[in-house]
């Protein structure tokens, strides 16, 4: 997510941000009318009346930015505020996101500083006497029904301006047949400049999308409570919100809402607009479902229908204590008769209802579903009262030991599925009260037979409590707000779970083709739900995965298989990921919103690598359930470490990781503190040596970065092997012998006393063998290229330059390290993900790595075999300019003397220099010889380590024709990790 960071500071261009001038504006009506000169000509007196009173910062812009790629959304908010004032104001943004997503970055601008926001692990409660830092804040979220509030509250010096920008991700869940995203536009002021654009880009075709009213629970509840039972819950035609543009095409769907203030006005004057909600799903084929391949990763979409309806057995635990009275137990008895409507001949049911006593409906027994039977229920259910306490324990006990009982007899059908669905508003108060005790009974109640799923009403409700029951007995838990339609949001949470279709799923793929897979067995499979599935492949080489699914229908076994092309599914993915970055840059453009259009760039960078951050979502969802569910506290301090290195990876703020944000100083006087200062460095200081890179000193700690510390490692497991946050070493001696730039290739003869240079003109995409020795050091190194326009006035139509480099080593066991500008990933005794802005040493097995941040990465391979890739990052790249990376060889004392590849081979030769004699009128020409081979070169200068050394080479050109052996296409790969020999044998002659 740093990556996004850094776009987003690029893109916004904070040195326009600064102070505005008193003259610019003079008194504060002129500066109402400066905010106003967007809207239309004809503002109404009371919409200008309430801007100019307002005392807080007014929001001149918000702009929504929304990409969602196969269901995986990005979301970018930019919120542009202006102190009218002479005094310094404090400025509070607040945003509501919804509940299942995970913010991945926020970032302040104020008075053209940036602040940069940094996720750090939550540390463990203990009694803090001096409170928090005073210029840190932590990103506040804040738990409420299926949304949270971010909230960052900064002072904005005096006729200044604040930027705020904020981005999440979320995996959007299919719940009765439609996918659902929802934005909150809830500025709690009206906005000069508002806009929301969303794209929907899918490998399927977009079905059934609609736009809703724009939609407020809080308002709309109360209105439905007060109209009755009686009231329709929906309008009868569902229109979008005005100024709503929606083109659909067949995969790429853009939807924008931009009101003016007078529109906004019309709507409500509070700035609270509601949710802008958006409704859509995707055509389906029959068969094992969409996968999808980017980068090393897959998802799988599996979503089965037109499949005949699994029968069920459920019990109803309906709490009727004396805190249900009134609306809550009136509204459970409207859902529960319509509940009871739905069901379906062939399903069983029973009712139980609980206070300090127990009753159930048809002691003993489950009924089947028939007219009578339904009747029966509904005037049990009218006459409920509510008295007493809460016994969840006895409750839970009763239901668990009916249908228990009941599936043990042998009519039963073995493939129906079972279920409770448990109902309380409150915490235990009646028999066992302990949350442990409770949840290990009713694990031995349940014997893991059915599954039972939880709601709760109200706020005081023990949530982790009805979490945990629902975890360990794989179902799923859903709140009720206070003032929410308990009726139809009862009768949502049963449509969703009403139709069974499939029980004990399993999906497998190819052994040893895939690992770190998030779950893939599933008890039960309900209609117009989706099983999302993801997890890295072993080798990208690979031509097919396969994937089988098994399951069960009623009295039925299903088999689904087949084998998926991977490289086929991998253009796919790739050409879709181009049309959504397509869409996002030709986005609709606001007037006036030239900074808030870098929203649409940035995300077009992320999208690039949505599987993998699919698979990082679904995998720290997994890890947080996982320890919600744990039995001990060894068990549950493993999947806690699991899913922090995770969330720190991938920049999520998750409830293990806190968000903190540096906060600008305002002196008294409104205006800014003067920004920190550092002392110039001493002489010599920063100067390397010969054939040295500048390093970290090692009595300084890792540097902070742009005001960020050093970033954290992220693993699969806790045993990542031996990690250590040090200073990396002084200074790395390496050899001048490099693959760097264009590429410009450098090769040093030290027994000659002779350095060599030839260039590459290889294409896009190509992948190149640098060092070959698989068969006997194990020790394989291929680079990938990326390509570039021209500068202005070169004689070249484009650039190449190395984007990644992959370290394979196979001995004593197999391992890698892929390296890009951005991150390196290292997979030894496990995987590990190191940000590149971070200075660390990790030592994993045979491989070593060493970062200084922002600047080079060393691996080692034993002890006698080193590599140094510089990092050369743009912070405000032009055209022509690419973030790429550099390879130098360090000690090669290990490699063998068969080494080969384009650096490989020349490292145990000797070259000679010669003179062709002179021609006619032609000059001697000096020419090289290596292995028997006359090679034409010229003399010339190469810049290497970062333009720091100039080296004087002997230059061979055509692509080093005659200089290497074979010809360029000889050392081009098929994927990062091939390790093919050199088909033409050793380079010893």
């Amino acid at each position: 997510m740093m990556l996004l960071l850094t776009l987003l500071i690029i893109c916004f261009s904070p040195g326009g941000l600064g102070q505005l001038e008193e003259s610019q504006f003079g008194n504060d009506a002129e500066l109402a009318d400066f905010d106003l000169d967007i809207a239309p000509r004809r503002v109404p007196r009371q919409v200008k009346t309430m801007l100019t009173k307002e005392t807080k910062p007014h929001i001149q812009e918000l702009s929504i930015k929304t990409t969602i790629i196969s269901r995986y959304a990005f979301t970018a908010v930019y919120c542009a505020m202006l102190n009218r004032h002479s005094a310094a104001t404090e400025g509070v943004f607040q945003f509501q996101i919804p509940a299942n997503a995970y913010v991945s970055n926020f970032t302040m601008i104020i008075g053209g500083r940036v602040y940069q926001s940094e996720v750090r692990p939550k540390e463990k409660r203990v009694k803090q006497e001096n409170g928090k830092p005073k210029n840190k804040e932590s990103g506040d979220a804040s738990p409420e029904p299926e949304v949270e509030v971010f909230r960052m509250a900064a002072s904005i010096p005096g006729r200044n301006r604040a930027i705020f920008l904020l981005t999440y991700e979320e995996l959007l869940q299919r719940r009765l047949g439609y996918y659902e995203h929802m934005t909150s536009l809830r500025p709690l002021q009206l906005v000069s400049r508002l806009s929301l654009d969303v794209t929907i880009v899918d490998h399927s075709t977009i079905t059934n999308l609609e736009v809703l009213p724009l939609r407020n629970g809080k308002s709309t509840a109360a209105a439905n409570s007060a109209a009755g039972s009686n009231a329709p819950k929906t309008p009868a035609k569902l229109e979008p919100p005005v100024t709503t543009v929606i083109k659909n095409e067949k995969n790429v769907c853009k939807i924008t809402f931009s009101p003016n203030i007078v529109q906004q006005a019309k709507i409500t004057t509070s700035g609270v607009l509601g949710d802008f909600v958006i409704r859509y799903d995707v055509q389906r084929d029959m068969g094992i479902g969409d996968i999808q391949v980017l980068n090393g990763h897959f998802v799988h979409y599996f979503a089965p229908k037109d499949l005949p309806v699994v029968p069920k057995n459920v019990v109803f635990v309906i709490d009727t204590s004396a805190s249900m009275l009134g609306t809550k137990i009136r509204q459970t008895k409207d859902a529960l008769f319509t509940i009871l409507r739905d069901l379906r001949p062939g399903d069983r049911f029973n009712i139980i209802s609980f206070s300090n006593k127990i009753k159930v409906w048809q002691p003993n027994r489950l009924v089947e579903v028939t007219p009578l039977t339904v009747r029966d229920a509904k005037k049990f259910i009218f006459t409920l009262a509510t008295t007493g306490g809460t016994n969840i324990d006895g409750a839970i006990q009763t239901g668990s030991s009916l249908l228990r009982d009941y599936l043990l007899r042998p009519d039963t059908s073995p493939n129906s599925v079972s279920l409770v669905i448990f109902l309380t508003d409150g915490r235990p108060t009646v028999g066992e009260m302990q949350s442990t005790a409770i949840l290990g009974n009713t694990r031995s109640a349940v014997q893991e037979k059915f599954c039972i799923f939880t709601i709760g009403i109200g706020n005081d409700v023990d949530y982790r409590l009805l979490e945990r029951m629902a975890l360990e007995n794989c179902g799923m838990m859903r709140r009720i707000n206070e003032d929410a339609d308990a009726s139809s949001m009862l009768k949502g949470f049963y449509d969703e779970i009403g139709t069974p279709l499939l029980s004990d799923i399993r999906i497998n793929y190819t052994e040893d083709s895939v690992r770190y897979v998030t779950q893939h067995l599933f008890t039960n499979y309900f209609n117009g739900s989706e099983i999302v599935i993801a997890g890295k492949l072993t080798n990208q080489s690979t031509e097919s995965l396969h994937v089988q699914v098994t399951a069960s229908n009623n009295d039925k076994s299903i088999i689904l298989e087949t084998d998926v092309p991977l490289r086929h599914r991998q253009i796919e993915t790739e050409k879709h990921v181009k049309k959504a970055t397509a869409a996002m840059a030709g986005g609709a453009r606001v007037p006036g919103s030239a900074v808030a259009q870098g929203l649409g760039n940035a995300l077009g960078v992320i999208a690039d690598d949505f599987v993998e951050r699919v698979w990082g979502f679904l995998s720290v969802k997994e890890g947080l359930r996982s320890r919600l569910r744990s039995q001990t506290s060894k068990e549950r301090e493993g999947h806690t470490q699991q899913a922090t290195n995770l969330s720190l990876n991938y920049h999520f703020l998750t409830p293990l990781t806190n968000l903190v944000v540096e906060k600008p100083e305002v002196l008294a006087d409104g205006t800014m503190a003067p920004a920190p200062t550092m002392a110039p460095a001493s002489a010599g200081e920063g100067v390397s040596t010969a054939n040295e890179l500048p390093g970290v000193p090692e009595e300084e700690k890792p540097q902070k970065t742009n005001g960020k510390q050093g970033g954290q490692i992220s693993s699969m497991r806790n045993t990542i092997g031996k990690v250590e946050r040090r200073p990396a070493k002084k200074s790395v001696t390496i050899s001048k012998t490099s693959a760097d730039g264009d590429p410009h290739f450098v090769v040093e003869f030290p027994l000659s006393k002779l350095t060599v240079c030839f260039n590459i003109n290889g294409e896009p995409g190509h992948i190149l063998r640098l060092v070959s020795d698989h068969k006997h050091s194990g020790v394989t190194v291929n680079g990938k290229l990326i390509g570039a326009p021209a500068p202005p006035g070169s004689h070249k139509q484009q650039r190449t330059y190395f984007s990644t480099i992959t370290i394979v080593v196979d001995h004593p066991k197999r391992a890698y390290i892929e390296v890009t500008p951005k991150k390196v990933i290292l997979d030894g005794r496990d995987r590990m993900v190191l940000p590149c802005h971070s200075t660390v040493t990790v030592d994993s097995g045979a491989l070593s790595v060493s970062i200084v941040g922002n600047s080079n990465v060393t691996v080692a391979v034993g002890g006698n075999i080193s590599f140094v890739i510089l990092l050369h990052q743009y912070k405000n790249p032009a055209p022509y300019q690419r973030d790429h990376l550099g390879f130098y060889i360090g000690r090669s004392k290990g490699l063998s003397h068969n080494c080969h590849g384009l650096l490989g081979q020349f490292l145990y030769e000797e070259v000679g220099l010669a003179e062709l004699p002179a021609q006619g009128d032609t000059k001697p020409s000096p020419i090289l010889k290596v292995k028997d081979r006359s090679v034409p070169v010229v003399q010339k200068n190469r810049k290497i380590y970062s333009g720091t050394q100039s080296v004087d080479c002997w230059f061979a050109r055509n692509n080093a024709a005659k200089l290497i052996d074979g010809q360029y296409e000889d050392y081009l790969m098929s994927h990062m990790f091939d390790t093919g020999n050199w088909p033409h044998g050793t380079n010893r002659v």
